[in-house]
């Protein structure tokens, strides 16, 4: 069951699902306006999250931001009629593709076969809608390229595009005032290729950038809700450390293994041979 949580003075967020991929989706309240973060994967999910706002006294989206083109973050859209949507020009770009595209189990399959469309989002999709698939794409109508600022009224959101392995097109917001910054799905590696995978220095890059934010609390839009800076601080060490790794031993999985070993003096865990898999994908990928 979905809940709705408040974090800070202006900040509320509705919780994941992970079955139909429902992503975490934000809202902040300023004293003039209030600024949506992502515009949810249905308008179901839209309408739901405007709903328990509501039901807490807050209002709904003068404007709504998207992090990324991906559909779990842009179908809801259509449903937010009144708020003036923002997006990077690149984010603009590729939701215009979407536009000629079905949607029916024939469409989708027929994606998945072309390699232009992977099984896990199909089936979401599906989860989410059931049979009835009335999804229009609605396109934002105020971009920018690299950053932009927002007063809503004592509250400050920066947009930040900062790319990433994930979606070139990722954007983050950094929310000033309560030291929260919302990264969407900017950190996760690219799960579209036939290789899942990171590549070294695209990896690097977006750490540098995001290392750049004094924030105190790191939202991801799936999995774990909240990071702390402690635990952000450990997973860009993770991708900067491998990186760094990959580069040096040309992709060689077992020497990345070894020397990363013994820099934490430990075996590795689960997670982190994971990320060295993605890193080597993203090594040989590039190196074709």
């Amino acid at each position: 069951m979905q809940t709705i949580k408040k974090l800070g003075t202006s900040f509320w967020y509705m919780t994941p699902v992970s079955v139909t991929d429902r992503p975490i989706i934000g809202m902040v309240v300023g004293k003039d306006k209030t600024l949506m973060i992502d515009a949810a994967n249905s308008e179901a999910h839209a309408e739901l999250f405007i709903k328990m706002l509501q039901d807490q006294n807050v209002p709904g989206p003068d404007m709504v931001a998207l992090t990324h083109w991906h559909w779990d973050h842009i179908f809801g859209l259509s449903a937010l009629k009144g708020a003036v949507s923002i997006s990077s020009k690149e984010t603009q770009k590729e939701m215009k593709k979407l536009i000629p595209y079905s949607w029916t189990d024939e469409a989708l399959a027929e994606r998945v076969k072309a390699g232009t469309e992977i099984e896990f989002c199909a089936n979401c999709i599906k989860a989410e809608y059931g049979d009835k698939r009335d999804i229009r794409i609605t396109l934002p109508t105020i971009t920018f390229e690299d950053e932009l600022e927002i007063d809503l009224g004592g509250v400050t959101c920066v947009l930040k595009h900062v790319g990433g392995d994930h979606a070139p097109d990722s954007v983050v917001i950094y929310i000033k005032e309560e030291k929260i910054l919302f990264l969407g799905d900017c950190i996760y590696p690219d799960i579209f290729s036939p290789k899942q995978n990171y590549t070294p220095k695209r990896a690097a890059r977006l750490v540098a950038q995001l290392e750049k934010f004094d924030a105190e609390t790191y939202i991801h839009s799936h999995g774990q809700e909240l990071l702390s800076k402690e635990e952000f601080t450990k997973e860009m060490q993770l991708l900067k450390n491998l990186a760094h790794y990959t580069e040096k031993h040309k992709g060689d999985q077992a020497q990345i293994k070894s020397d990363y070993e013994k820099t934490l003096n430990r075996e590795l865990n689960e997670e982190e041979l994971e990320t060295i898999e993605n890193f080597v994908n993203g090594y040989e990928a590039s190196a074709q």
